[in-house]
């Protein structure tokens, strides 16, 4: 049977045509950040003043929202796992009717889910105000990620043998879950939290709904920034944006596949 193949080059040129299409908008949104006056472009000269407003007008974001996707992904992990667990081990209707359920932060617009928490929880006036009100959120939002990733690992029938096996040697609940499951799913675990925080840096919907003038995040001071300053802080913004949260990403990206590859060996 005689087959087909796609040469070599067409595919590194498609694939180079669409990393262009993709970077090119965040280059100029960078260019525009450093230059003086994004109108003349480079001719302009370049500078890092905007830099320095945006750090002084919105740098407490920055540490506000890297808190929060950390404090989002303790929150998922502590929730999620065993969650995901007993749905991986349920063969009930109700536990199918209970994992549909829990995706339909999901499927519902951020702005849904937020006002949904106003009307629930919005008379606790102090947790309203509080960052505490927004990390709800996101783990709402963030929670079904968690689960369906590591449920599925949870749900190889090795591990089943492998629980079994650990019962059958006088393990209790806590030995088996902790000692046995655990680790044999965290590569999982570790793909679930890169998708957390990710997720959570970068919500807009829901956050802008939830947040107050104290309780701003990145995305949200972006959207201030594009609003009501220059076009040149706004870009400036973005930069800073990249610089704050690129690092973090490689540096769970880079603990995923380490972890990854222990497990492979």
């Amino acid at each position: 049977m005689r087959t087909t193949t796609t040469p070599a080059p067409f595919l590194l040129s498609i694939t180079l045509l669409v990393s262009l299409f993709m970077l090119a908008p965040m280059l100029l949104s960078v260019m525009a950040g450093l230059v003086n006056n994004y109108s003349a472009g480079l001719k302009s000269g370049l500078t890092l003043r905007w830099l320095q407003e945006v750090w002084e007008v919105y740098g407490s974001t920055v540490g506000w929202s890297i808190a929060l996707a950390l404090g989002c992904v303790i929150g998922t992990l502590l929730l999620g796992v065993p969650c995901a667990y007993a749905l991986a081990r349920s063969r009930t209707r109700s536990a199918r009717f209970f994992e549909e359920l829990l995706t339909l932060p999901v499927a519902v617009p951020g702005l849904a889910t937020a006002l949904a928490l106003i009307l629930a929880y919005g008379q606790l006036t102090a947790f309203r105000q509080s960052f505490a009100f927004i990390l709800v959120g996101h783990v709402v939002f963030t929670l079904p990620f968690m689960v369906r990733t590591v449920g599925s690992a949870f749900q190889r029938e090795e591990l089943r043998a492998l629980e079994e096996a650990a019962r059958s040697l006088g393990a209790n609940f806590r030995q088996r879950f902790l000692g046995v499951l655990v680790p044999a799913v965290f590569p999982a675990i570790v793909a679930g939290s890169l998708m957390v925080f990710t997720l959570s840096v970068g919500e807009f919907n829901l956050t802008w709904m939830l947040h107050t003038p104290l309780t701003r995040t990145l995305p949200v001071g972006l959207a201030d920034s594009y609003a009501s300053m220059r076009l040149e802080i706004g870009s400036a913004y973005t930069l800073v944006f990249f610089i704050v949260i690129l690092p973090v990403l490689w540096g769970l990206q880079y603990l995923a596949h380490q972890v990854q590859k222990h497990h492979g060996t």
